[in-house]
């Protein structure tokens, strides 16, 4: 089930989200900003993450990545695109450093799609460990794609590339979705996000 929760923020909200802002813009110069605006389509895409977007942030020993990765979230909060939050991804928020835990609570309501993990997609998660596609010790990421299969997302969003976005992992998860009768589900890092956007402009 989806649950939409467009609200208010409170101050702590505002106040936050202007930190998630200002954490996107600092890592663009004024061209790069100009960028992803033209970069961007008309329509909105509904992508779900896993933490490692949101933590993404904060690699500051990897500076390429925190740039992608303020450039796929500058376009949520600027409404280019919404995300799909599950409670998979905010129990793993909750273990999160405070600085990771204050942007994911800064991001704008309007942009998050809240969704919760149920038999079904736990099932679906279930199956791919079935079918070898990667272990059981690795249950919430079979979780995060099994959620975003479920629930239609465009693609999903992470920097996962062992257990996730693994070129060896990705058809199989696609394979057993198949046999479940669910679509394909794209599954990408941010960046590669961004040239699919700029490659449909």
């Amino acid at each position: 089930m989806i649950e939409n929760h467009d609200v208010h923020f409170s101050k702590k909200n505002a106040e936050g989200f202007t930190t998630a802002r200002l954490n996107c813009r600092k890592h663009l110069n004024e061209s790069e900003d100009k960028m992803y605006n033209r970069e961007m389509e008309k329509k909105v895409k509904r992508v779900y993450v896993d933490n490692s977007v949101i933590s993404g942030m904060f690699d500051d020993h990897l500076p390429e990545r925190v740039k992608q990765t303020a450039l796929f979230w500058q376009a949520v909060i600027d409404g280019k695109i919404r995300v799909i939050v599950s409670d998979v991804l905010e129990g793993e928020n909750k273990r999160s450093s405070q600085n990771v835990r204050e942007f994911f609570d800064g991001l704008p309501e309007s942009q998050i799609v809240h969704v919760k993990s149920t038999v079904e997609s736990n099932h679906l998660a279930m199956e791919y460990v079935g079918a070898k596609v990667i272990s059981e010790n690795h249950m919430n990421d079979c979780r995060h794609i099994a959620i975003a299969t479920i629930t239609h997302a465009d693609a999903v969003v992470s920097w996962n590339c062992d257990d996730m976005v693994n070129p060896y992992r990705i058809p199989k998860y696609n394979e057993v979705n198949e046999k479940q009768g669910y679509p394909k589900i794209e599954i990408l890092t941010p960046d590669k996000l961004m040239e699919a956007y700029h490659d449909n402009t």
